[in-house]
């Protein structure tokens, strides 16, 4: 259970008396999610989720998490604003870490996304992208594709082909090849960068909740389409390519917030990008991370085949 932080009932019934939310029902620690720890929990009057912050995220990236939330929920995106107490403030803190109260949304995440599921998720990234184009702040990606190349070298002289034959080479290959064609004029905007199905809750086929915005940053617009595409069209070994949910996914988004010919034009580039991204920070995980860690290592390769799909099906994104 990916729970670095344990908070005990007494601990969490005094947290809560710092709002109006009445008191504590239940607290449950939460598996999913490997970033921070995460607390289900009910009270007299509604159910919130209780979240502690651990290392990878930085506490002066906070406020910038906040006002995104605050203003995409003002816009009636499906998004989980976070509880002021009664003195107005968000940031708490608990347990010596960083934490925040945060409206609980209902819904699932899908494991085997439909094609209608898949629009929908279109749809509310399209959505969120339109809503986010009066916001103001900005926060530097910190896994841009500047930094690709270091966390490559960091992944060790002979750790990428302990993961798979010559992944060293495809790797050092796939950073020239992104370095020489990434595209850097297209429309930037906030995006969320990790819109993974399990960062999206669904009730049948309507989406209730975007949720995890800690890789939100500054970037490509298109990127977090392409990041979408990588994440939701694949088997989860990466193996299979599903073209329904793709043309569903692109479909879903242009209802509500439609590509230019440039931005669909670069999405082959940005998708392998997007691909190698999550290739090098899992085989950073894998290689570093002990057999026996709460945090559950995932499978480089899976992200391995879908760059591998993407060299060889540029026509992919062609309506």
């Amino acid at each position: 259970m990916a729970v670095y932080t344990k908070v005990s009932a007494e601990e969490i019934e005094t947290f809560l008396g710092r709002f109006d939310v009445g008191t504590l029902v239940s607290a449950k620690g939460i598996a999913e999610g490997v970033e921070n720890s995460n607390y289900l929990i009910e009270t007299t009057q509604d159910r919130f989720i209780l979240t502690l912050y651990e290392k990878r995220v930085d506490p002066d990236d906070l406020p910038f998490f906040i006002a995104m939330l605050d203003h995409l929920a003002e816009k009636k995106q499906p998004v989980p604003p976070m509880i002021a107490d009664r003195t107005g403030t968000k940031i708490q803190n608990l347990c010596g870490r960083h934490a925040c109260l945060i409206k609980f949304l209902p819904g699932i995440s899908v494991t085997m996304p439909t094609a209608a599921q898949a629009r929908a998720t279109g749809q509310a990234l399209g959505g969120m992208h339109n809503a986010l184009q009066d916001f103001n702040m900005q926060r530097a990606n910190s896994m841009d594709h500047d930094t690709w190349r270091e966390l490559a070298a960091d992944c060790g002289p002979g750790g990428l082909n302990e993961i798979a034959p010559d992944l060293n080479d495809i790797v050092a290959a796939e950073l020239d090849y992104l370095d020489a064609h990434w595209p850097v004029t297209l429309p930037q905007s906030v995006i969320h960068a990790d819109l993974f199905p399990d960062n999206v809750l669904m009730l049948d086929d309507a989406v209730t909740g975007l949720i995890d915005f800690y890789f939100s940053c500054t970037d490509v617009r298109a990127y977090d389409m392409a990041v979408t595409h990588a994440a939701w069209c694949f088997s989860e070994d990466g193996e299979q390519f599903d073209e329904a949910i793709s043309a569903a996914l692109l479909e879903g988004y242009s209802d509500a917030f439609d590509l230019s010919a440039e931005e669909r034009a670069a999405l082959p580039v940005l998708a392998r990008g997007a691909s190698l991204r999550f290739l090098l920070t899992r085989a950073y995980d894998w290689i570093n991370t002990p057999a026996d860690a709460l945090v559950t290592r995932k499978d480089p390769t899976a992200f391995l085949n879908r760059l591998k799909y993407y060299q060889t099906n540029p026509g992919v994104f062609v309506a």
